[in-house]
């Protein structure tokens, strides 16, 4: 064998590591735990790939002394489950205690929401263990929503500017035994901006309130309240963030949040927008799920889009008629997410040269509190009012619908779930 020859076999060698190095984390990360949990959860897939997906799981598992059991994977159907309740799932059948660690292999975030659910799903099934025959099926227990009666704030000024539509609302709450109390210090009535975010567990964070669009206005600016005088004022004691975002853009349900990508604009200070969301999920407790906002929008606000139906299911303006690029981009998210999306009225028709930026049309801006929708009905032409009403009757059997002439407050381009916080005491 000649020199040339073994020297140029060398040489070969060393020009393919690289290749061979790119190649490994090309499949670290293809196939790393957070990739395959999305792959799991993703109903495109058949459940012979689902199977698939659990069997890559456990040899990425190995490593950590962890095994997804034959049992489980055989008897796999993911049904309408989403991540948290997969994972969450997991857990509780392989007796994984979802720690921060596992959490972020798995979801790419802290979870203590789903360290609570485990623990008390975990108790739950213990207790039913102990109290049923040994021949008895296992049923899984409903995910249980924090204790506590709802309270809806309003800020005092919407009784003295808005006296009418204030006194059809509290009417409203009143005749369902609603609870409402009226916030002292603030400086506008879109309290749902500027008031806490509760999360699952109770706790109430506090975000940064400058929004870009009351900035270059002295007389908007001058309206901005200040939320830590207003949470002293009022008797809360929230964790505080720095993390600029509106209430109106932060929609929670089970685990979940809804936030238009407008807090990508409202904090440039993040560079990396994948941390950003990783900040927020922590805080919020929550699995962030990012929007488009749509463009001319003053405010960017997820509640003037969609809302949250259950954990699966959002309902929002209706698709047919919205704007081709944000059709596309809410597809995608309903994709990756398994949400399902229900189409309800909206209307872009009505025109007032005093109040350009108005609500006049937004139906999915309503005030849910326990069992009581207040929806509100805008009677003016070309309104779509008995339609919304039908609609809002189907997705909502259950609850009680009211509906309410707001039309004085939604000139000013806010509806009821702007002017209103609903929080768990």
């Amino acid at each position: 064998m000649s020199t040339e020859f073994i020297i140029g076999t060398i040489i070969g060698l060393i020009g393919i590591i690289p290749v061979v190095i790119q190649f490994a984390k090309w499949v670290r990360k293809r196939h790393n735990l957070r990739n395959l949990m999305n792959k799991l959860v993703d109903n495109s897939l058949s459940t012979k790939e689902h199977k698939k997906v659990l069997m890559l799981m456990n040899v990425k598992l190995l490593p950590i002394g962890k095994r997804i059991s034959s049992e489980y994977i055989n008897s796999f159907v993911l049904n309408k489950r989403g991540k948290e309740a997969v994972f969450t799932d997991l857990c509780l059948k392989h007796d994984w205690e979802p720690t921060k660690e596992l959490c972020e292999m798995f979801m790419n975030g802290d979870y203590p929401s789903i360290r609570k659910k485990y623990w008390d799903m975990k108790k739950e099934h213990q207790k039913k263990d102990e109290s049923a025959p040994n021949n008895a099926e296992k049923v899984e227990t409903v995910q249980t929503q924090p204790k506590g009666k709802e309270v809806v704030y309003l800020s005092g000024l919407l009784e003295e500017q808005f006296p009418e539509c204030f006194n059809r609302l509290t009417t409203i709450l009143n005749k369902h035994g609603v609870e409402y109390r009226l916030l002292k210090g603030t400086k506008d009535i879109w309290c749902k901006d500027y008031m806490p975010i509760q999360t699952e567990s109770g706790k109430l964070i506090q975000f940064r309130y400058e929004p870009s669009y009351l900035k270059g206005n002295k007389e908007w600016e001058d309206s901005r309240s200040d939320v830590k005088e207003v949470c002293r004022l009022n008797g809360f004691e929230p964790v505080f963030s720095n993390i600029n975002l509106d209430g109106g853009n932060v929609l929670l349900c089970s685990s979940r949040a809804i936030v238009s990508d407008r807090i990508f604009t409202e904090n440039p200070e993040y560079k990396d927008k994948g941390q950003l969301v990783k900040d927020l999920s922590a805080l919020l407790e929550a699995e962030v799920i990012i929007i488009p906002a749509q463009n001319g929008d003053m405010t960017g606000h997820a509640d003037g889009m969609v809302r949250f139906v259950d954990h699966d299911t959002i309902l929002g303006n209706n698709r047919s008629e919205e704007y081709k690029y944000w059709t596309n981009g809410i597809e995608k998210v309903l994709k990756d997410y398994n949400l399902k999306y229900i189409d309800v009225p909206f209307f872009y028709s009505y025109k007032d040269s005093k109040h350009p930026d108005h609500a006049i049309g937004v139906y999915v801006n309503y005030l849910e509190v326990g069992n009581l929708i207040v929806l509100p009905v805008f009677e003016v032409e070309g309104n779509k009012d008995d339609e919304a009403i039908a609609a809002f009757k189907q997705i909502f059997p259950d609850k009680i619908i009211e509906t309410i002439n707001f039309n004085d407050v939604a000139l000013e381009g806010g509806v009821l779930n702007c002017t209103t916080w609903v929080v768990k005491q």
